[in-house]
This record gives structure tokens, C-alpha cells and sequence, in this order.
């Protein structure tokens, strides 16, 4: 399959915005459109400047009966007469957006793009929410009731047992994610929670219990691209787009040759540093998909950053801890602590790399020039996987 190419104009991020992740009051629209002014404000640039807008959004008529939300957001940004699009990608939405968003950039269509992404989902019940989700695995699947908590508890089960992987090892995730979490304002859960606490938490799917999970959350998140010529115009504190690729696994999970691998992950990994020209040792921080504990662990492995089988060791070693780890991972708090609303979590993925190269991630601020985001659609059935570098 060929890989992107880098444009001969490098493509860049001049602004990033996020609105606190949690359960919020109002709507959709409410949403995108505080994150898109925000996102303006943070660039500089007027609304009346941007000439392609990006909505990623994965289920707004699901959730609220609503379609149409990004013409609704050019109205109200009063970023007319803009070119708008909707970008859906299942819980992928975010990461499919900043390539969507790169793509209008280097492709020369566009000199300033914004990408908004967002969700709003604490209004259903929770049956009702993990129904709509559920709704991205095959009919077949779905009509037998399998949900993505499950695909995880399997795939979770599966994983220990073949490597010899302590169940703790999950647990170590969660504790490390909501340790970052707490320091970033943004974030739903800005609380620390122990190893005990985790393990005697409630069963979901054997072997994995509550805090294994992220929560059902409502907000959104934005970037604003243009040129790299553009950019200095703007400002000197900006990053550059070193590399994006995106790929699909098989949409039966049970097809796959071995479950503990993610096909999505590796191939659009492999497309990223094949386009940066960077590879895993590069790499100074990560932010991955953690919606279950176990996605962290398969995507360490499927993006190189261990061995199969290896990631859990490298947990236990405090390898990807923030503070002294080799490679921090999930500075932000990750999904697990930070949030999921599901068409903005890809972009809050690429706003927490972006702060951290550019040097405006607070107490979460790591020592970091390369970063990379990698956010999952389904139980890996879509994958983007970005690569951001500090403008040199």
C-alpha cells in the first residue's frame, strides 16, 4: 500500500484548544464552537481566515438527534464562507481528522485549516450509550450482543495468560494515567487512585473491572493548520506534522491471526515513521488509546516501543512513568483519566503533544522534540497514527 509523502511545504499547528472533559451542561454545538474559539484566539488568526473547517464527530444524530454540525459551527464560528466537512471514523474520528486536516494543508487546497472535534454523550444512560457505541462492530456481532468492553475483557484474558503478564500490570496503568490526570485541568478525573482500589473494583469484563475503563464523557477539543510559511507569520512557537498514516484491521475481531495484535496499529505506525523518518527510539512522548488498560499495552507493541508480549514488563519497570520514565505515555491522563468523548479524543491527543513540544504543558511538561498520538477506532478496527515534531 504507499504511504503519504511529506508536502513540499511542511504543514504545521499554530493553535490547540480543549474544553474541560466531563459531564457538561448544553449541547453539541455548544461544545465545538467553545473549542473553535478558543482554538482561534490561542492561533490568532480571525475566523474570516480559515478556508477549510473539519467537524470530527462520531454520533451526534445517535446521541442528540443532531446532523448538520459542521455547517451549524461555520454559522456560528462566523467563519463563512468556509468549506466544511464532517469527519467520522468511529472513536477515531479525532486522530482521522488531523489527517483529513493535514491532507487539505499539503495538498495545497487549504492555507489555514481548523479541525474541531467533539462529543456529547452523559445525557443517555449508560446501556444506552455502550449501545450506540456497539453499533461499530459487525451486525453479527452486535446482534449477539458483543460489545467492545467484552472484545477487551477477551483480549485481556488472552494476553495475561499467553505472556505470563501479572493482572496488576493492568492495574499500574490506570494508577499511572490517573497520577497524570491530576494535573491537567482539563482532564474528567483529576484524582489519583491506588492499586488496591483499582483491583477490588467492580468485574466488567473478566479480567478487567471498572477502573480498567474510561468514562462516558461530554467535550471537545481543536487545532488550527496551515503552511509552515504561514505559521512563522503567526508566531515562533509552533509544531510541525512529521508524519500521519491511518490503516484498517479486519471488522470481525475474531478474524484477526492473533488477537494481541493490532494490525490498524502497526500498519499506520509503520506509515508515520516512514514519512517522518523517525523511528520508536526516536520518540520522547506518547499519547495512546487507552480506553481499555489493555489497548496500552497493544499499541506499545504494535508502534514498537516493545517487544509482543514485552509491554507489561516495561510497566512494571516504570518505563513510560512521566517523571522518570524513558518514554511518558499519556501525559494528558489519557482517556482513562482524562476523558473520551469520542470525536475529540484523537484531537485532545494531538493538543497534549502539541503543549508538550512547544513547551506549555504545566506540571505535565516532560523533556520532549518528538511526540507521537495514536488513537483507535473500534477494537482497532481504524487506526491514525501521528508523529509531531518542535519547529527546529
Amino acid at each position: 500500500m504507499p504511504k503519504p509523502q511529506q508536502a513540499s511545504e511542511r504543514v504545521a499547528v499554530v493553535g490547540a484548544s480543549m474544553t474541560q472533559f466531563g459531564q457538561r451542561e448544553g449541547w453539541i454545538m455548544d461544545l465545538l464552537a467553545e473549542a473553535g474559539i478558543e482554538c482561534l484566539e490561542d492561533a490568532g488568526v480571525d475566523a474570516s481566515d480559515v478556508e477549510h473547517l473539519y467537524v470530527s464527530n462520531m454520533a451526534s444524530g445517535e446521541f442528540e438527534g443532531m446532523t448538520g454540525v459542521p455547517n451549524a459551527l461555520v454559522h456560528d464560528l462566523d467563519a463563512m464562507p468556509a468549506y466544511t466537512q464532517r469527519v467520522d471514523q468511529t472513536s477515531s474520528s479525532g486522530g482521522a481528522g488531523i489527517y483529513a486536516a493535514w491532507q487539505s494543508i499539503a495538498s495545497g487546497a487549504s492555507d489555514m485549516t481548523l479541525l474541531v472535534g467533539g462529543e456529547k454523550m452523559s445525557h443517555r444512560s449508560t446501556p444506552k450509550t455502550t449501545d450506540i457505541i456497539a453499533s461499530v462492530t459487525h451486525p453479527v456481532e452486535y446482534k449477539t450482543g458483543v460489545t467492545l468492553p467484552s472484545f477487551a475483557g477477551l483480549t485481556a484474558r488472552h494476553y495475561l495468560e499467553r505472556f505470563d503478564a501479572p493482572r496488576e500490570s493492568l492495574g499500574k496503568v490506570a494508577v499511572k494515567n490517573h497520577k497524570n490526570g491530576v494535573d491537567n485541568p482539563h482532564a474528567q478525573f483529576q484524582k489519583e487512585v491506588d492499586l488496591e482500589t483499582i483491583l477490588e473494583s467492580p468485574i466488567v469484563a473478566d479480567p478487567l473491572r471498572l477502573y480498567d475503563f474510561c468514562p462516558i464523557t461530554d467535550g471537545s477539543a481543536a487545532l488550527m493548520f496551515c503552511p509552515e510559511s504561514v505559521a512563522k507569520e503567526y508566531t515562533d512557537e509552533y509544531v510541525i506534522i512529521a508524519g500521519v498514516d491511518g490503516a484498517t484491521d479486519t471488522h470481525v475481531v475474531h478474524e484477526r491471526e492473533d488477537p494481541t495484535v493490532m494490525g490498524g496499529v502497526v500498519e499506520s505506525g509503520k506509515g508515520a515513521y516512514e514519512m517522518s523518518g523517525y523511528g520508536p527510539d526516536d520518540i520522547d512522548v506518547a499519547e495512546l488509546h487507552d480506553m481499555f488498560t489493555i489497548l496500552e499495552f497493544l499499541q506499545m507493541e504494535g508502534l514498537g516501543f516493545a517487544e509482543q508480549g514485552e509491554a507489561w514488563k516495561l510497566i512494571e519497570e516504570g518505563y513510560t512513568e512521566r517523571d522518570t520514565g524513558e518514554l511518558p505515555v499519556n501525559t494528558s491522563g489519557g482517556l482513562k483519566s482524562k476523558g473520551h468523548p469520542l470525536g475529540a479524543s484523537g484531537i485532545a491527543q494531538g493538543v497534549e503533544i502539541y503543549e508538550q513540544l512547544i513547551g506549555e504543558a504545566g506540571p505535565r511538561q516532560v523533556d520532549a522534540d518528538i511526540g507521537l498520538a495514536c488513537n483507535v477506532g473500534g477494537f482497532g478496527n481504524c487506526v491514525i497514527t501521528t508523529i509531531m515534531e518542535a519547529a527546529q
